[in-house]
């Protein structure tokens, strides 16, 4: 598309009217007299405009009472037990304790980047095993499995918080004295655990490799490649749509044990991507099938490289996708930290040897190539449409059949999501949200997080981590009857895939929407620090678009995308808003701070964007931040509009244990594209589980992967950073 072209199509928009009443003005009394009121702090708001009140947090997880966690941690404790050895016992002369928040202040660790056994750490460990001299503990019986940085204000000051394993074998070996505390050591829950040998996962390529005969036969995997598993002529054919996460993990899954993998990706390899991607952010030439959102790698590729998860980072599932990542060429550390993160930097290579490895296996892979249509036959998926993704939908297209098709787009697939429909696949509107993106100067991040550490940082090369801030918030809506219904009419307001040292991104895939999104590389040297602030929605806020059926929710999304379009006023420029004045709904300066995107900002109304009950949301979430971090709210801090490509606002429904459409036979959509993952980690477990799944029906595959990498966790797609 051309520069002219993209100019014409992005001013002259014309948006379909929004039937959710306009903004309102705010009450000024609680946020503009706090602004206005010179030396005082923040006061907590009860209540905003539209009848809201802030509260703390919203509970997750399981809703438990006190006496039923004290019976849940009592159980938990009896389990410690019964799997450690007798106190005393000789069987205790060998396996591993694991030994937990082990803390090492900020000012006696070496640093962030040492992974390493050093003397304060030894200090902790001697301490926690009460062994009364660190300096005669040896180094090798230890191994850091965690460590991660903690700048908690409740701390006495900022600590690193390691994990260890502790080889008895090894530490009797060099120091037999230390049998004495070993025999008597007792297992405390969260802290100390005994194993009777090491967890080790493996990669998938190690794990899957037919040559390694011990797992060959443990996970019953029978030599696929003479064709002893399939004794047919011809060996199953599979289509994988889409080279993120989940796709490329499908895609080896399947293509080591066996299968005839087809892997389509609309866009370009990482390469011309990264082309591509320079002549957007240079000369604003959008390339719609090869951007921020589509190519190798999926969307997460120029973005953080963020690997942090709900579903359980130390599961086996999970470090078996993290020990892959090492194996194509990510650095080790990433198996150590805390909050481990690769940044695009690292992630192309990475890519380019997944590919290359994929290649070897047989694996048929197409670029520039998009999914037009399925092919589908007495309610069975038996191929697909293809075409150029260069050209128009349709033109040249091209049919391919397949066995099964894997379903790994990403949550930009508009055009994939109204095929589907067509094809009345069971789709429903999923919860996510959206938002704004706030920038403040990373300096003052760190001044906030560290206090006087903050000078440790260094842009990423000093000891101490780049401070981040990870916030969650809950807003309900106080005309309730009760309490309870206020609680169940509350939404999370929360920070979203925070880049420190980072910047402002365009990520539309259309010259007439605007979103953004963060993005950092692996140093994370900015000098800007960037995050979403975002406020969850769901089908009831759907209600204006529900003329679009299943799709709703990304009618939602495009109403917010071409009005930041329109108030931005063309050409990519992104509306943005000093966060002191969205507080106050006012637009007092016409000259902005530095902001990191490099398309440009123009002053905006951005409290004039949302409804209210979303703009209403993040201006009281802010005020309440700043209680907590004096110093957010600012007039250095920028707000960049608009962030709604959080997750997938819907969800394919499947089967839970073969991954397969309850509605169309033969298709098996995974990842954060179908609604069942909220990142790069998530989305390539969801894809590796697939993939086994799918090789078992196509009698690939006759083990139980479940016994070695654990039971999939349950995903909503709702995932929060």
């Amino acid at each position: 598309m051309s520069l002219a072209f993209a100019t014409a199509a992005a001013s002259g928009l014309r948006l379909s009217p929004f039937s959710l009443s306009p903004p309102h003005p705010l009450r000024a009394s609680p946020s503009r007299s706090l602004l206005h009121a010179a030396g005082t702090p923040f006061q907590r708001p009860r209540r905003c405009g539209c009848g809201a009140v802030v509260r703390c947090a919203k509970r997750t997880g399981k809703r438990r009472y006190p006496s039923e966690k004290k019976r849940l941690d009592q159980h938990h404790k009896e389990m410690l037990r019964r799997v450690a050895p007798l106190e005393g016992s000789e069987g205790r002369e060998s396996g591993y304790w694991r030994l937990s928040k082990l803390a090492v202040t900020a000012r006696e660790d070496p640093g962030k980047d040492f992974t390493g056994i050093s003397l304060p750490l030894l200090q902790a460990i001697a301490k926690a095993i009460k062994f009364p001299v660190a300096s005669m503990l040896p180094d090798e019986a230890f191994t850091v499995i965690r460590k991660s940085f903690d700048a908690r204000k409740v701390l006495k000051e900022p600590q690193f918080t390691y994990t260890v394993d502790m080889d008895v074998k090894k530490l009797l070996d060099v120091e037999p004295r230390a049998w004495d505390f070993i025999a008597r050591l007792e297992p405390k829950l969260g802290a100390v655990e005994y194993m009777p040998k090491e967890k080790l996962a493996s990669d998938l390529v190690s794990m899957l490799n037919v040559s390694n005969k011990g797992y060959n036969n443990e996970l019953g995997i029978s030599d696929t490649h003479n064709g002893s598993v399939c004794p047919q002529d011809k060996k199953p054919r599979v289509a994988v749509i889409g080279s993120g996460p989940s796709g490329l993990f499908a895609s080896l899954v399947l293509g080591e044990l066996g299968a005839e993998v087809t892997l389509l990706e609309r866009g370009q390899p990482v390469e011309q991507r990264g082309r591509d991607i320079g002549a957007l952010a240079v000369r604003r030439i959008l390339q719609t099938e090869s951007n921020f959102c589509f190519g190798e790698g999926g969307a997460g590729t120029w973005s953080d490289g963020k690997l942090v998860t709900r579903i359980g980072k130390n599961t086996d599932g999970v470090q078996a996708v993290m020990k892959t990542f090492v194996h194509f060429g990510a650095p080790r550390n990433i198996l150590v930290d805390g909050k481990p993160h690769l940044g695009t930097d690292k992630l192309v290579p990475l890519l380019r040897n997944f590919r290359h490895h994929l290649g070897e296996l047989g694996v048929t892979i197409r670029f520039n190539t998009r999914v037009d249509d399925l092919i589908v036959e007495d309610g069975q998926v038996k191929g697909i449409m293809v075409s150029d993704s260069q050209l128009l939908p349709g033109s040249g297209s091209q049919k391919l059949s397949f066995d099964a098709v894997v379903l790994a787009v990403g949550h930009s697939a508009r055009d994939t999501y109204n095929m589907l429909q067509q094809h009345n696949v069971d789709i429903s509107p999923k919860s996510f949200a959206v938002g704004l993106r706030i920038e403040h100067p990373q300096e003052l991040i760190n001044s906030i997080q560290y206090s006087e550490l903050a000078t440790e940082v260094q842009k990423g090369r000093g000891r101490l981590p780049v401070a981040d801030y990870k916030i969650v918030k809950s807003v309900s809506d106080i005309g309730a009857e009760n309490e309870l219904d206020n609680a169940e009419k509350s939404r999370s307001c929360y920070s979203f895939c925070m880049c420190p040292g980072g910047q402002v991104v365009l990520t539309s895939t259309d010259p007439s929407e605007l979103c953004i999104n963060g993005m950092s590389f692996s140093r994370r040297a900015s000098k800007w620090a960037n995050s979403a602030l975002v406020v969850t929605v769901s089908a009831h806020d759907f209600k204006p678009f529900e003329s679009h059926g299943s799709l709703a929710g990304v009618e939602f999304q495009r109403e917010f995308e071409r009005r930041a379009a329109t108030m931005g006023g063309g050409n990519f420029v992104v509306p943005a808003q000093r966060v002191t004045d969205f507080i106050s709904n006012r637009l007092s300066v016409t000259t902005l701070p530095p902001s990191s995107y490099r398309l440009g900002v123009r002053p905006s109304k951005l409290h004039e964007l949302f409804p209210p009950y979303i703009t209403e949301a993040l201006q009281q979430s802010i005020i309440m931040i700043d209680r907590e971090m004096p110093g957010f709210l600012c007039s250095e801090a920028l707000l960049h509009g608009v962030e709604t490509r959080t997750s997938s606002p819907l969800q394919i429904s499947r089967h839970g244990e073969t991954y397969e459409s309850t509605s169309l036979r033969g298709l098996y959509p995974v990842g954060e594209g179908a609604g069942y993952a909220g990142g790069i980690l998530s989305a390539a477990v969801d894809g590796m589980y697939c993939g086994f799944a799918l090789a078992k029906q196509l009698s690939l595959f006759h083990g139980d992967i479940e016994s070695f990498l654990g039971k999939a966790q349950k995903q909503t797609g709702f995932v929060k950073y």
